[in-house]
C-alpha cells in the first residue's frame, strides 16, 4: 500500500511539473495549448483528481511559480546498459550532483551529452482504449499523420490497449489526427525507444534495475529510460 502511495505521489509531482512547463510554453487554456491538453490527459491516466489538475494550472499561470528546466542526462548503468535520465529542475547544480551520485553508487557512470543518446530513438507514444475502434482502419487513416507503428499492449492493470508510435517530429500531427476522430488517448508521451537492447542474466539485470530505481526516487527525475531487454 505504501509503495502504491509513493508511486502515486511521484506521478502527481511529475504531472505537476509538466503542467508548469506546458502553461509557461503555451498558456493556461487547454483548447489553445495542445501540450497542456496532452498533460491533462496523462493526469487522468494516473488518476490525478480534477481539482488538483485545475489548481496546478492556476498556480502555473501565476507570477510566483518556479520555472523548471528540462535536462536530459546520459550514462551507463552496470554491465554496459545505456541510460537516459529525463529531469525537470529548478536547480540544475543540485540535480546533476544527485544524478551523478546515483550512477556512482549503482556501479555506473554519468556520461557527456551524446554519449548514449544515439542508442535510442525519440518517439511519440500514444496508448488507446481499443473499445469501438477498428484497428486496421485506424492504422490506414493515421499513416498520413505520421503513424509508424501500431500494436496491441496492456495497461498497468492488464487491460487491453492499442499502442501507436510516431517520429517525435510528427507528435502534433498524430495528436491532431486522433482529436479529429474524437479519440481520446489513455496517455500520450514522448519516449526514448532503445535501438540496441542488451540481454543480461537475472543477477546482472537486478544490478541495473536497482540503480534505475534509485534514480527514479529523486525528486527532480521525471522518467528513466534504458536499453535493458
Amino acid at each position: 500500500m505504501f509503495a502504491r502511495w509513493d508511486r502515486m505521489a511521484k506521478q502527481f509531482a511529475r504531472i505537476g511539473k509538466e503542467i508548469v512547463i506546458a502553461v509557461r510554453a503555451g498558456g493556461p487554456d487547454p483548447d489553445a495549448n495542445p501540450q497542456l491538453r496532452r498533460v491533462i490527459q496523462n493526469a487522468k491516466s494516473v488518476n490525478m483528481p480534477k481539482d488538483k489538475v485545475e489548481a496546478a494550472i492556476k498556480r502555473a499561470a501565476g507570477k510566483d511559480v518556479e520555472d523548471y528546466d528540462e535536462v536530459l542526462y546520459e550514462g551507463y548503468a552496470p554491465h554496459g546498459v545505456a541510460v537516459l535520465v529525463e529531469t525537470a529542475t529548478n536547480n540544475p547544480t543540485r540535480t546533476v550532483a544527485n544524478v551523478r551520485t546515483c550512477f556512482n553508487k549503482g556501479g555506473g557512470n554519468l556520461g557527456n551529452s551524446g554519449s548514449v543518446a544515439f542508442q535510442f530513438k525519440r518517439m511519440g507514444v500514444f496508448r488507446l482504449t481499443p473499445d469501438g475502434l477498428d484497428a486496421e482502419e485506424l492504422e490506414l487513416e493515421l499513416i498520413d499523420h505520421g503513424l509508424e507503428e501500431m500494436g496491441e499492449s496492456t495497461g498497468e492493470k492488464g487491460e487491453p490497449q492499442l499502442l501507436i508510435r510516431c517520429e517525435f517530429s510528427s507528435f502534433g500531427d498524430l495528436q491532431r489526427g486522433l482529436e479529429e476522430r474524437k479519440i481520446t488517448p489513455v496517455s500520450a508521451e514522448s519516449e526514448y525507444i532503445p535501438t540496441t537492447p542488451v540481454e543480461l542474466g537475472d543477477e546482472e539485470a537486478e544490478d541495473v534495475l536497482k540503480m534505475v530505481d534509485s534514480l527514479e526516487q529523486d525528486e527532480d527525475v521525471q522518467r528513466v529510460f534504458h536499453n535493458l531487454a
